[in-house]
């Protein structure tokens, strides 16, 4: 067996299920789960249509680089999505579709890391998406927490890592929007951080999935390819984003998703996808190429997280410390007493599912950062949302 396996934690979700074993929550009122980043709004038709009417494919290998017309189509939306040159992206050399970002964030620490060097260390806020670490940890490096705390905006203190630490950087994972915090870098943050990956030759891994949805339609979050153009560099040297159809398209059962940036690193992820086998299946690429395209139901999409958000924080307002994030789907809400507690108690008495946020999060500097958190994610439908907000309401008022 790979003696790597034995590092890795159990996911967030097992300790949750742990927690609630015991439970009787009652039987009249229905479950609603808040628990998982699980976008429930509908899927587009035109995007079920489009994998029905391209089955016809599946006669055929798709190729591991993917379909032309769908790396033009990325290249197209990146372009327009953050204002690069026309001539920014070579849909050739610069994209590669991926089956949704979660196992692209996972091979691409497998296709960069050297593991024999003295001391690989792969850096990524906390709390965190546990893909990161357990990337980390199978291409045999040593993850790096870097606390996400009030002081620091919610967003990974990066000021506060020392140069010792950066020197023996190879990989840098940022999630911007922040999930669970909803944290936004600013285009002068990103700056900061390639300047940095130049000094101490690392790569920048933005994991972007949740960049479209916001709530203000003239501020969308920048990204790391728009501020690496804007800062002159132009061949987006050790930049990578990870962009994906499954919460911009309420599409996660698609698995579809795409990596771009750095020509350089995107030819050795293609060598390593190649060995992989992990192309994309060609009635997903025909979809996505149509989603990519299509802007009217993502602006559809933004305006309802808007509205449950704006109606969930007023139930909530004055019995619970928590606020509405920069962007994405997730509350982040400070808890009365220990999370753990909270979540289980709220299951319990009111038949709802939240995250604690300390099952997010790694001791770093003598804190857990998600200790004393919850994450919600607001995924359900408007009612469901509303109805949960009442008896979170109701739980705290009583306790």
């Amino acid at each position: 067996m790979n003696s790597d396996l034995y590092k890795l934690q159990p996911y967030p979700f097992e300790k949750l299920r742990e927690l609630k074993e015991g439970c009787q929550p009652p039987g009249h009122l229905d479950h609603i789960a808040l628990s998982i980043g699980e976008p429930r709004h509908p899927t587009p038709a035109f995007i079920t249509e489009a994998v029905l009417a391209h089955l016809h494919g599946l006669s055929a290998y798709p190729l591991t680089r993917g379909a032309p017309e769908l790396r033009q189509a990325i290249c197209d939306w990146l372009t327009g999505r953050f204002q690069l040159p026309a001539d920014a992206l070579d849909a050739e050399r610069n994209v590669l579709p991926v089956n949704g970002t979660r196992e692209a964030l996972f091979a691409f620490a497998q296709t960069v890391i050297d593991r024999h060097a003295d001391n690989p260390l792969v850096l990524m806020p906390n709390p965190f998406y546990q893909i990161y670490e357990g990337a980390a940890l199978l291409a045999g490096a040593k993850p790096v927490f870097v606390n996400c705390t009030d002081n620091s905006r919610l967003a990974a203190d990066f000021e506060g890592v020392p140069d010792s630490i950066w020197q023996d950087c190879q990989l840098l994972y940022v999630c911007s929007p922040h999930n669970p915090t909803g944290a936004v870098l600013r285009e002068s943050d990103w700056q900061q951080l390639m300047e940095l990956a130049e000094r101490h030759d690392f790569i920048i891994a933005a994991d972007e999935c949740y960049s479209e949805i916001y709530f203000d339609e003239e501020r969308p979050p920048p990204g790391l390819l728009q501020a690496a153009i804007r800062a002159g560099n132009t061949d987006f040297s050790r930049c990578v984003v990870f962009h994906s159809l499954s919460k911009r398209s309420n599409a996660p059962g698609l698995r579809s998703g795409f990596v771009a940036g750095d020509a350089n690193i995107m030819s050795a992820f293609l060598q390593y996808r190649t060995y992989h086998g992990c192309a994309m299946p060609p009635h997903h690429q025909a979809a996505s190429i149509l989603a990519w395209k299509d802007e009217a139901h993502v602006r559809e999409n933004r305006h309802a997280y808007r509205e449950k958000f704006a109606k969930v924080l007023d139930i909530l307002d004055g019995c619970l410390e928590v606020q509405r994030p920069e962007a994405g789907f997730y509350l982040w809400a400070k808890t009365p007493g220990e999370d753990t507690e909270f979540a289980r108690e709220l299951y319990r008495q009111q038949n709802i599912t939240v995250l604690p946020g300390s099952y997010l999060s790694r001791q770093a500097n003598g804190i857990n950062p998600g200790a004393g958190h919850v994450r919600m994610a607001l995924v359900a439908p408007m009612d469901e949302c509303i109805d949960a907000a009442r008896r979170i309401r109701q739980f705290i008022e009583k306790s």
